[in-house]
C-alpha cells in the first residue's frame, strides 16, 4: 500500500509539474484521436444517413457488415494495416509506417463503423417521420441527407464523441503500426503499455489519470451539449 501511495504521488506530482514528456505524450494523443474522429464523421455520418434513405438490393447486408464491423479487433486491424504499409505492400513508397499518419488510419478505421451506425439508426427514425415530406418537397439525396443532419444534430455529436473515445483509448492497433516510438509516435495508452511493463508506475498513472480526465471531460460535455441540441 506504501509503494501504491508513492507512486500516485509521484503521478500527481509529475502533472502538477507539467513534466515535458507526459505533456508531449497527452498532446499527440488528443490530436491524432481527434484528427481520426473528425475524419471518421466526414466519412461515416453521410454512409449512416445514406443507408436510412436508399433503398437497393443488399441493403440491409450492407447494414449488418456495419454493424458487424463494430466488433472489428483492433490488433487484427493493426496488422492488416501493417501490411499495407509495409515495404512489400501496396502503399509501402508512401513510407507511412510508424508515423501519427498512419496512427490516424488505424483509429479512423475502428472508429468509422462506430459513426455509421449511430447516425444510422437516429437517421431512420427520422426518415420515417419526414421522408414523404422530403419526397413531396423533391429533395435530393444530397439535400435529403443534409436534412437529416439539420433534424439529427445530436445524434452527429454523439457519434463524434463516441468516435473520439474509441479512438483514444485504442492501443493494440497503433501500436502495431506507429512502433511507440518515443516523443514521435508514443500515446497515452502506449505509453501506459509500455511504463507498467519497465515498473515505472508514476508515469504511467499519472497518464492514466489523465486518459481517465478525458474520458470523464468527454463524457460530460456530451450529455451537455446533447441537453442543449435537445431543447432547441
Amino acid at each position: 500500500m506504501n509503494d501504491f501511495a508513492r507512486s500516485v504521488r509521484a503521478a500527481v506530482s509529475l502533472i502538477g509539474e507539467a513534466d515535458p514528456e507526459l505533456l508531449d505524450i497527452v498532446v499527440l494523443s488528443v490530436r491524432v484521436s481527434l484528427t481520426a474522429s473528425i475524419v471518421a464523421l466526414v466519412v461515416g455520418a453521410p454512409i449512416g444517413a445514406w443507408l436510412a434513405i436508399a433503398r437497393f438490393s443488399g441493403r440491409h447486408a450492407l447494414i449488418v457488415l456495419t454493424n458487424a464491423l463494430l466488433g472489428l479487433p483492433p490488433v487484427v486491424v493493426g496488422l492488416g494495416l501493417y501490411l499495407f504499409l509495409s515495404r512489400s505492400g501496396p502503399l509501402g513508397a508512401a513510407g507511412l509506417l510508424f508515423t501519427p499518419t498512419a496512427m490516424v488510419i488505424a483509429q479512423t478505421l475502428l472508429a468509422t463503423p462506430i459513426v455509421v451506425a449511430l447516425v444510422h439508426r437516429p437517421s431512420t427514425l427520422l426518415w420515417a417521420e419526414y421522408g414523404d415530406l422530403a419526397r413531396t418537397d423533391g429533395l435530393s439525396v444530397v439535400r435529403s441527407i443534409a436534412l437529416l443532419f439539420a433534424l439529427g444534430r445530436a445524434s452527429l455529436l454523439t457519434a463524434f464523441l463516441a468516435a473520439f473515445g474509441r479512438a483514444i483509448a485504442e492501443v493494440g492497433a497503433i501500436i502495431i503500426v506507429g512502433g511507440n516510438i518515443r516523443g514521435f509516435t508514443r500515446t497515452m495508452t502506449t505509453a501506459i503499455a509500455l511504463e507498467t511493463s519497465k515498473g515505472d508506475l508514476p508515469l504511467a498513472l499519472g497518464l492514466g489519470l489523465i486518459l481517465l480526465m478525458l474520458s470523464v471531460a468527454v463524457s460530460t460535455v456530451a450529455l451537455l451539449l446533447v441537453g442543449r441540441v435537445g431543447e432547441k
